[in-house]
């Protein structure tokens, strides 16, 4: 989802043989570090161009890494492009967690908050960032077939981190619906990718803000400092 570009860093085995192509690390520790920087600068530019419209020469530019490293660390442009997605995912299931985990917060609230957050990360980057599984599924027709898969498991573990939340909305007697919990949660993300994209072309939160408006109030849900449509 939101652009989302973090340092969260992934875990990475310091014992594997050298390719034979590329410079190999002299450390363990420079090989998590360059590894961290191809993956920061494939974060960046893909949120912003997608994966198909960017070259290595690109990311490799951006990262300020020689262009041989990248073929040490990754054995070609689908690898790494699964390495970064997966990347993605670890981060943006960091973030979900942090809002519709907080106990201290009722459900709908915590949905709120992930809302506002969202749209203050798409300003802070003059909305030339969007969401990266957004991004790829658009491509999803010119990507190796090793991306659909991964692409549904990760949206089925975001829609599951909602549906959650939703439940305890139901509970706690903030939303009124019959319709199941995981379908609202898959509704939601739907929309959600959507609004995203019009964030973008539109350069402002506005689609972000009235997704969430008409979402939430199709539950029934009213809040005294909803977000402004």
């Amino acid at each position: 989802m939101i652009l989302a570009v973090g340092s969260q860093e992934a875990d990475v085995s310091t014992d594997i043989a050298p390719r034979g192509r590329g410079r190999p690390p002299k450390t363990d520790a420079s090989y998590k570090d360059t590894r961290e920087v191809l993956i920061r600068s494939g974060l960046a530019l893909l949120t912003q161009n997608g994966f198909l419209s960017t070259g290595i020469d690109a990311i490799v530019k951006n990262g300020g890494v020689p262009k041989g490293s990248f073929y040490y660390y990754f054995e070609n442009k689908e690898d790494y492009g699964r390495t970064v997605l997966a990347s993605y995912d670890s981060f943006f299931q960091h973030k979900l967690n942090k809002f519709l985990s907080d106990a201290s917060v009722m459900p709908m609230k915590r949905l709120s908050h992930f809302v506002a957050d969202a749209g203050q990360g798409m300003q802070k980057y003059a909305f030339t960032r969007g969401c990266l599984v957004g991004n790829l599924m658009q491509e999803t027709p010119g990507l190796p077939d090793a991306f659909r898969g991964q692409l549904q498991q990760i949206l089925n573990a975001w829609q599951g981190l909602v549906e959650t939340c939703l439940r305890a909305a139901l509970i706690a007697g903030e939303i009124r619906t019959t319709t199941p919990p995981e379908q609202v949660a898959e509704m939601f993300w739907s929309g959600w990718e959507g609004a995203v994209m019009r964030a973008k072309l539109y350069q402002s939160t506005q689609p972000l803000n009235e997704f969430w408006y008409f979402f939430s109030h199709a539950l029934g849900y009213h809040s005294d400092d909803e977000i402004s449509r």
